[in-house]
């Protein structure tokens, strides 16, 4: 294998694998990336084992083959070479990198010791416009948490039905579902299923891929391909079943509120200014038109602030919940105004926006 490269080419590359590399002590040949060229191209690749991420970048290929070299050594050394122009060539096991004013020899094991990064059998496809799907993943995925108890609620739900696709996310404190509407996406598969993605798959897919082309989603049994033209991200699948949240979704509102969601955010941050280890505010809505956000502390003192807003139900107090997933549903809302539905102390609130009825996000009080 001998390659010459662009250092931005090749510094980008890395950047884009470099959270799927592995750290295994039983398996140590997890902490390196694998070089190796395609046809005119070169392809860097990573994996944990559960996640593997591949970029295809352009370089000039002298000479084809591949080799597998640890990651941190790699990485570091491009980071801090000030050349532009980088020379890569394989000698036996070890990796020559050179430059007009520097050269490294790295020991590294042949390309057959790395993991087969596996394929997807499944030539049906989803396909994307990527600003969609990055717009519809970041509506859900702050109500997502990773947790070795649930580990079904450790992802992101993809629902797929044909027409829609539902996007939900919870941590069993709160919920968020995102509709994506059919003439919003490209599909040739004619049949509903549900796959639960880990939340760092998504993570990455948010992270490594442009808004420059659309993203194809293949499937199959315990794997998920996301891929475009330079990028691939496969990933298994979460097994077990994701919990029945469409049961805890309010059927009615008690009082449903018309805010001003700049108000509410800069009330939420203010107040929050008192809060302790709960992370506890407290709302009430008084005479049918005013929302008042407040917080007492013994430490500190008291707060409160006043929040005008249109009101259809009846007056509530002392209805405590965690502000920081209060801010996490109101900040992904688009419109002006958000509307802000109440059902006291012991059912979920609904956070939703007064234009879009394609997303929601549900929280539940917390218990006095």
């Amino acid at each position: 294998m001998k390659v010459v490269i662009l250092k931005s080419n090749l510094k980008g590359g890395l950047s884009s694998v470099e959270r799927a590399v592995g750290d295994n002590s039983n398996l140590p040949v997890l902490r390196n990336v694998l070089l190796k060229t395609v046809g005119n191209k070169i392809n860097i690749s990573t994996t944990n084992l559960e996640l593997a991420i591949t970029k295809t970048i352009s370089g000039k290929i002298i000479e084809e083959g591949g080799l597998t070299i640890p990651f941190s050594t790699f990485n570091n050394i491009v980071n801090n070479t000030n050349q532009e122009r980088v020379s890569l060539e394989k000698d036996n096991d070890n990796f020559i990198f050179k430059t007009d004013n520097y050269e490294a020899k790295i020991q590294g094991l042949k390309e057959d010791e790395f993991p087969v990064i596996p394929k997807i059998k499944s030539e049906n496809y989803i396909e994307f416009n990527p600003i969609i799907l990055r717009k519809a993943i970041n509506k859900v995925i702050s109500a997502a948490q990773i947790s070795e108890i649930r580990p079904e609620i450790s992802g992101l739900l993809i629902d797929y039905q044909v027409t829609q696709i539902k996007l939900v996310a919870t941590d069993s404190f709160r919920l968020a579902e995102k509709n994506i509407s059919a003439n919003q996406f490209k599909s040739d598969i004619n049949h509903s299923f549900k796959v639960i993605v880990p939340l760092k798959t998504v993570q990455e897919v948010l992270r490594v891929f442009s808004d420059d082309e659309p993203i194809k989603i293949f499937i199959d049994d315990n794997q998920i391909l996301f891929k475009n033209n330079n990028l691939e991200i496969i990933s298994r699948l979460i097994d077990g079943e994701y919990p029945d949240y469409e049961q805890i979704i309010p059927k009615s509102i008690e009082t449903e509120l018309i805010i001003n969601k700049e108000h509410f955010i800069n009330a939420v941050r203010l107040v929050s200014t008192f809060s302790g280890k709960n992370n506890d505010i407290n709302l009430a809505l008084k005479n049918n038109k005013i929302m008042e956000v407040y917080l007492a502390n013994q430490m500190l003192g008291e707060n409160n602030y006043m929040i005008p807003t249109k009101t259809d139900g009846k007056d509530f107090e002392d209805i405590a919940f965690n502000w920081r997933y209060l801010i996490d549903g109101l900040k992904v809302i688009d419109s002006e105004n958000i509307i802000f539905g109440v059902n006291g102390n012991n059912r979920p609130a609904v956070i939703k926006s007064a234009e879009d009825t394609s997303h929601f996000y549900i929280l539940m009080p917390i218990k006095s």
